[in-house]
C-alpha cells in the first residue's frame, strides 16, 4: 500500500538546496503542503517559489544549531497549519579532515547542528504528535552512519548517533502511532563535500570526484518519498558503495582492511 501524501504537513529542514530541495519538490508533487527551513531566507523562498502550489508552503528560517528556538518553531507551525504529520531531519554539516588535524570546536559544531539540532526539534515536535497519536520523523542520516570512513570522524559520529536516538525513540513510541524511517544515502550529486569542514572549521569549497559521480539528488528524494509511502523502517539508497553494509556485516575483518585504502572521496 502506498499511503496519500496529500494534504499532509511535511517539515523538511536543509530545505535550502541538496537533498533538501529535491525532498520538497517531490514532496510538494504529490500534494503536500510543506515547511521549509534552513538559515538562508532567500535560499528558501527560491526553493517555494518554484514548487507546485507556492502559496500554500511556509518559509521557517531556523538554525538546527539553535535548540532553544525550537519550541517556538513548532508554535509557528502549528499557528500556521494547525497540524503536522512529518519531519524530515535532512540539514547537517559534513566534514573532510583527519582526526589528528580537526580542531574539537569542529567536533563539537558538527555534533550541535547534525545531532542535537535534530535532537532538539524532535522533542519540540514530540508532544503534537503523541496528541495526534501520528506522526512520522523521516531521518536523513547517511552510509556512514553505519560505514564510518577516514575524513569523516565527527560525522560519521553524528550520524551513528542518530541511529541510536531514533532507533530508541521508535521502540519508545510505537503503541503511540509514532513512526520512524531511518534514510541513509551514499554518494549523491549534491554541495555537500564543497561545504564540508576541514579540520580549522573552514569549508573545503571542492567538490569530491565520487560525489560529483554520485546519484542525483532527485532520484534519491523520489526514493525517499516511496520509502515513506510504503512506511519502511530503514532505506539505502546508493550506488556500489551500499555493498559495504553487507560487507562489514557479514565479513568485518575484511572490511576494515578495505576501508584504510579505498578512495572515499
Amino acid at each position: 500500500m502506498m499511503a496519500s501524501l496529500a494534504d499532509q504537513v511535511i517539515w523538511i529542514t536543509g530545505a535550502s538546496s541538496g537533498i533538501g530541495e529535491a525532498l520538497a519538490a517531490e514532496y510538494a508533487r504529490y500534494g503536500a503542503r510543506l515547511v521549509l527551513s534552513a538559515r538562508r531566507r532567500e535560499e528558501l523562498e527560491r526553493v517555494r517559489d518554484a514548487l507546485v502550489n507556492a502559496d500554500q508552503h511556509l518559509v521557517l528560517p531556523l538554525d538546527l544549531s539553535d535548540v532553544d528556538a525550537m519550541s517556538a518553531a513548532v508554535e509557528q507551525v502549528m499557528a500556521c497549519f494547525g497540524r503536522l504529520d512529518q519531519v524530515v531531519h535532512n540539514g547537517g554539516i559534513s566534514q573532510r579532515s583527519l582526526v589528528r588535524d580537526t580542531g574539537v570546536a569542529v567536533d563539537q559544531r558538527i555534533m550541535a547542528v547534525n545531532y542535537f539540532g535534530a535532537v532538539a526539534l524532535t522533542k519540540a515536535v514530540l508532544p503534537v504528535f503523541r496528541a495526534a497519536k501520528a506522526g512520522r520523523f523521516v531521518v536523513v542520516t547517511s552510509l556512514v552512519g553505519e560505514l564510518p570512513t577516514p575524513l569523516r570522524s565527527a560525522y560519521s559520529a553524528s550520524k551513528h548517533a542518530l541511529h541510536g536516538f531514533f532507533e530508541a525513540l521508535r521502540a519508545e513510541e510505537y503503541d503511540e502511532g509514532i513512526r520512524v524511517t531511518l534514510v541513509m544515502p551514499g554518494f549523491i550529486r549534491t554541495q555537500v563535500s564543497v561545504n564540508a569542514l576541514v579540520g580549522d572549521g573552514s569549508a573545503q569549497g571542492t567538490m569530491d570526484a565520487a560525489q560529483e559521480q554520485g546519484l542525483a539528488a532527485e532520484e534519491c528524494a523520489r526514493r525517499v518519498v516511496e520509502a515513506v509511502q510504503r512506511g519502511r523502517d530503514q532505506v539505502i539508497i546508493a550506488g556500489r558503495e551500499r555493498m559495504g553494509v553487507y560487507l562489514k556485516r557479514w565479513c568485518p575483518p575484511l572490511y576494515r582492511r578495505l576501508i584504510r585504502k579505498i578512495k572515499v572521496t
